[in-house]
């Protein structure tokens, strides 16, 4: 009898540790960014779920230990709108069988192998934020960083006990092109953040999707590849970035609105307004320039027909 007591205190003592656990980790504040070596420990937390957003094909050589794969495919539009959100049900199917939920601590692993890739994650990562997940994370330098640091790597597809988690958008944050037009006309505009490359914003260069050159009207130009070390593929310190913004777009007092062509390099630009350096009331605009210069909406730096027909004739000879 007194084994048996001491057996069930044992099996008690160890469930509330563990739960006393389970329950500092869901306190503990969320780093948006981490770096491999701080991922190491929390590969060991049983509410941790790496997101290994690569083509199915990729994640089948080599992920990283117990991440499950969601492609980033998933989370995009149609090739004809790609920023287009993707319907509820279909992100709910799909993270219910990676087994996430409002309790695991998403860290989203990309490929890792350039600056433009990183949108990649930043994009996921929003997309989840507006679902209603917030202990999220991306992984800086994603799988190929993790492995040049030494990281193993596996091969075996891991399957998850599935979720029961519902996705639903909180359109507050998910503007839609009817949404940020009637902020653009109002007396006081949000902020316009452009994160294309110059050559887009001058109206030089569009899109394939695009049905006009130019940028939304009244836009800074702010390149996402401006936030990336020379490696090309991790962030900048924090206060390098934070010294970088504020050159470019100080803050102003109302809502800063960031975009591209589809909303994949606009995501890391909001990712560093918002979470890294903490400015609020940023947002997004996913579907972007592909959508905007589709409707009968002013555009900043639009050429004449004259000089859109010489632009499409050298991308014509370029393709």
């Amino acid at each position: 009898m007194r084994s048996l007591v001491c057996s069930c205190r044992s099996l008690l003592v160890t469930f509330l540790l563990g739960f006393a656990a389970f329950a500092a980790a869901q306190t503990q504040p969320v780093r948006p960014l981490l770096t491999p070596d701080e991922l190491v420990p929390l590969l060991r937390d049983p509410g941790v779920r790496v997101l290994d957003i690569r083509p199915a094909a990729e994640y089948a050589t080599g992920h990283l230990p117990g991440a499950v794969n969601i492609p980033y495919g998933v989370f995009r539009g149609p090739a004809d709108n790609p920023g287009a959100l993707p319907s509820e049900q279909t992100l709910t199917e799909a993270l219910r069988r990676a087994g996430i939920d409002q309790n695991v601590h998403v860290i989203v692993a990309h490929a890792g192998k350039d600056a433009t890739d990183f949108g990649a994650a930043a994009r996921v990562y929003w997309t989840l934020k507006v679902g209603g997940l917030t202990r999220l994370s991306v992984l800086d330098g994603g799988t190929l960083g993790w492995k040049e640091q030494g990281g193993a790597l596996e091969t075996a597809a891991v399957q998850s006990r599935p979720s029961t988690f519902t996705f639903h958008y909180d359109r507050r944050y998910a503007l839609s092109t009817e949404d940020l037009a009637a902020q653009v006309r109002s007396p006081h505009p949000p902020v316009l953040v452009d994160a294309r490359p110059e050559p887009f914003f001058r109206g030089d260069e569009r899109h394939g999707a695009a049905a006009r050159y130019g940028t939304l009207p009244g836009a800074t130009s702010l390149s996402y590849a401006h936030f990336f070390n020379a490696d090309g593929r991790t962030l900048k310190p924090v206060e390098e970035l934070r010294t970088l913004v504020g050159r470019e777009v100080p803050p102003a007092g109302k809502p800063t609105v960031t975009f591209c062509n589809t909303g994949h390099w606009a995501a890391i630009d909001w990712f560093v307004l918002s979470e890294l350096l903490g400015r609020e009331n940023v947002l997004l605009y996913p579907e972007s320039v592909v959508a905007w210069s589709r409707r009968d909406l002013p555009m900043d730096h639009e050429p004449s027909r004259l000089q859109a027909l010489a632009r499409e004739a050298k991308r014509w000879f370029d393709q």
